[in-house]
């Protein structure tokens, strides 16, 4: 799934002019372009111990993507059958989309490096790893969009015959969908802002390559979990995608503080759920036409409305009042997201929704 090296830049959206790797110090125009660019934040959440930044208060109704043309059928089943693990990258210094075959063949060096040197790679194979670098196309919103980049570890068996097929023992993509273009166009040329980055396999693994694009991209690192109110938002978006994508039912995790602490489940048909929401968005509205109503934004006052009354009917009939707690879970047909920051996309269709409120929440998180 290798792309060539001479993609033209204008597909990759990454400066053209090639540039050797070199280990250097950002600079502090990096660190003032996102001060600028976020004081026009908003009004859900604050980050906890970073700045008052905070999500959206308002974002599109998700709309149906068909992304099955753009991308290699194999490619997608990685990305929408594997749940990832989230964290937030800063910028990548003289990061190149055109030389993703080079970084592949570094990586997989440092890789046998490591273990040279006796770090335990807890993995099915001892024959080396091959590493591969790969454009994924089309997980895009605007034309300041980076494309995101694959990046897989392979491995043959360790007991396996010669002609056994490799394995992929671990996989990690980077992604900015619907970045905020005042903080895109406000960095230097120089840095490529890939901040969502999410990743499945051993932990060892998982490290080393952090280590190694913190050390050849002077980028930083850091989890990426996801607040009740994201969390929230997961909800309300996924709901509004009952109109036309069955979503089964809804699914949320709670967790009352009480000793020990306890975790109530809440499960809702979708078809209920779908017309809750309606009956919220109508009252916000003032009855508008249904044709007009997809196209109004969707409101954090209406997100709180509709988890209000998500959290009365759950009191009416147990008697318990899920406001004393936080949500810590969701889970519909379209994917699943917890608040340790592990995400699974289950339908390829409203991918980018998922990726544009998790890219938003990466940017927030970054520290500056």
């Amino acid at each position: 799934m290798e792309q060539k090296e001479n993609r033209q830049s204008s597909l990759v959206r990454t400066p053209s002019s090639p540039a050797p790797l070199q280990r250097r110090s950002k600079s502090k125009s990096y660190r003032q372009s996102y001060r600028s660019c976020v004081g026009a934040a908003s009004r859900l959440c604050f980050t906890p111990g970073l700045t008052a930044r905070r999500l959206n208060t308002s974002r599109r109704p998700p709309r149906p993507r068909n992304i099955k043309e753009q991308l290699d059928p194999q490619l997608l089943a990685v990305l929408t059958k594997t749940e990832w693990q989230l964290s937030y990258v800063t910028p990548l210094f003289q990061f190149r989309h055109t030389c993703l075959k080079s970084y592949a063949r570094q990586l997989s060096a440092f890789l046998a490096a490591e273990r040279q040197q006796g770090v335990a790679v807890e993995v099915d194979g001892d024959h080396g790893f091959r590493v591969s670098f790969s454009v994924v196309q089309g997980l895009v919103e605007s034309e300041r969009d980076p494309e995101a980049v694959l990046v897989q570890i392979s491995s043959k068996p360790m007991f396996g015959r010669p002609e056994d097929p490799e394995k992929t023992v671990w996989s990690g993509w980077f992604s900015c969908v619907h970045g905020s273009p005042d903080y895109l166009s406000s960095l230097p040329q120089d840095f490529v802002c890939l901040p969502l980055f999410c990743s499945s396999g051993p932990e060892t693994l998982t490290s080393i390559v952090k280590s190694w694009f913190r050390r050849f991209f002077d980028c930083s690192f850091g989890p990426l979990e996801l607040d009740h109110n994201t969390l929230q938002w997961f909800v309300t978006l996924w709901t509004n995608c009952q109109r036309e994508t069955d979503l089964q039912r809804l699914i949320m995790l709670w967790t009352i503080p009480a000793e020990p602490p306890l975790q109530v489940s809440y499960e809702v048909d979708a078809q209920d759920a779908w017309d809750l929401w309606c009956s919220v968005r109508r009252s916000a509205q003032q009855q508008q036409e249904e044709e007009e109503e997809t196209e109004e934004a969707i409101d954090v006052k209406e997100v709180q409305e509709f988890m209000q009354e998500l959290k009365h009917h759950f009191y009416r009939h147990f008697r318990l009042n899920l406001s004393a707690g936080n949500l810590s879970q969701v889970a519909t047909a379209l994917g699943s997201a917890k608040s340790s920051g592990r995400i699974k996309i289950s339908n390829s269709r409203y991918m980018i929704t998922t990726l544009s409120l998790l890219t938003e929440c990466a940017l927030l998180k970054m520290p500056i």
